[in-house]
Formats: C-alpha cells, structure tokens, sequence
C-alpha cells in the first residue's frame, strides 16, 4: 500500500494546556497518583487536586516544587500555555 502525505492532515505545532493540566500530563506519565505526587512534593494531594483542576493557581514556589518532583523547568508548567504567535 502507497502512502500519500496528501491523504494526512499536518499536526498542531502547540498545545495549549493550563498549568494545572501540564501538572496532570507530567504526573501521569511518571504513573504517578495523586497521593504520590503529593508525597515526592509535600504539597497536600487535595491542593493536588485543586490544582489539576485549576481551582487554585499554582505560584511560583509550588511551580518550583512540582517542577523538580517531575524533572522539568518550572517554565513548562507556569507558561504551559504560551506560544510565540500569541
């Protein structure tokens, strides 16, 4: 079977995420629960919670925090959702 890169559509080049959801993303692809997060981090898993949910902000120090507990910059989570065409 010949493939035809006409027959696909191009991929996003972004994804725009909120903070909390990039918390998610990177919990769960540590396979990570909640409660552990919270262990690695000393942030309350309902603050977790919270959080993923964006029902609170996350704030630099807890960006910190949470960054280091996943392995990546801070950066990652606090401007997940920034874009340079924005």
């Amino acid at each position: 079977m010949k493939i035809n890169k006409n027959d696909f559509n191009e991929a996003a080049k972004t994804i725009l995420m909120s903070p909390g959801e990039m918390v998610r993303t990177l919990r769960e692809l540590k396979e990570w629960t909640q409660v552990d997060l919270a262990e690695e981090t000393g942030i309350s898993q309902a603050n977790i919670s919270a959080i993923e949910n964006d029902r609170i902000e996350i704030g630099k120090q807890r960006a910190i925090v949470l960054a280091e507990a996943l392995n990546v910059h801070p950066a990652s989570i606090m401007f997940a959702d920034y874009s340079e065409a924005a």
